[in-house]
């Protein structure tokens, strides 16, 4: 093959900033003034805060994480931007790698029901093999040939179109705490959340790994979080 398949996800943290200290420092000074500084940290503050939703507090940290994921993720992700920054590779200035995603044997292949009240099953081991072998089969095409237009000197940016939305991309993606408890609310399946949500199963893999982030490094505020029925303040 002319490519390589993948079916995970990479999500590395590059840099943070802020904790739940600091999050407690930003409710209180609405209060104390410039004595907050010197507060000790209070888990009873942080869940008042999640209980009540007083979420300006929540935007005192600093997450950027890079990740790789495909395109079509990519466009399930631009959904989120409040409080959100995104710094993409662009296949209009480099050539992009040939690396794709083919959904794992876990993953549900089959829709059932009516917009709104569907939901995703298993597929049978057939059903799978099919479309292993008719994705593999368009990737195999579309790759060669994206690899031809560049040997003829075709733009990167006019060649790049035959590509399929599986293409992996990667990015940065900075956020606050308050704009990550928005995001996992939507794109994690939870039997704990008040509002449940049916994400994508691809961001849902992604969302879960961001999650495992921010619970080590916001410990107080993800565990009042999971209390408050997954609702973002």
């Amino acid at each position: 093959m002319n490519f390589d398949v993948r079916h995970d996800f990479t999500v590395e943290l590059v840099q943070h900033a802020g904790d739940d200290e600091m999050i407690c420092r930003a409710a209180r000074v609405s209060t104390l003034g410039a004595a907050s500084i010197d507060s000790e940290e209070s888990a009873g503050l942080i869940r008042f805060l999640m209980k009540n939703r007083h979420g300006s507090p929540f935007e005192h940290g600093f997450m950027t994480f890079r990740i790789q994921a495909p395109i079509f993720v990519w466009r399930e992700y631009m959904r989120h931007r409040i409080g959100f920054s995104y710094n993409e590779e662009s296949g209009r200035y480099k050539e992009l790698e040939g690396v794709v995603y083919i959904p794992p044997r876990r993953r549900n292949l089959i829709q059932t029901g009516k917009p709104g009240a569907y939901e995703f099953v298993p597929g049978s081991d057939i059903q799978y093999d099919y479309m292993l072998a008719s994705q593999l089969d368009v990737h195999r095409v579309a790759w060669q040939s994206y690899r031809n237009q560049l040997d003829a000197g075709i733009a990167k940016e006019v060649a790049r179109m035959i590509l399929p939305v599986s293409t992996y991309s990667t990015a940065y993606v900075s956020l606050n705490p308050r704009s990550m408890m928005n995001f996992l609310s939507l794109r994690v399946q939870s039997d704990k959340s008040l509002f449940p949500s049916k994400p994508m199963f691809e961001i849902n893999e992604v969302a879960n790994l961001m999650e495992a982030t921010f619970k080590e490094l916001f410990k107080i505020t993800a565990a009042a979080f999971e209390d408050a029925n997954r609702v973002a303040p």
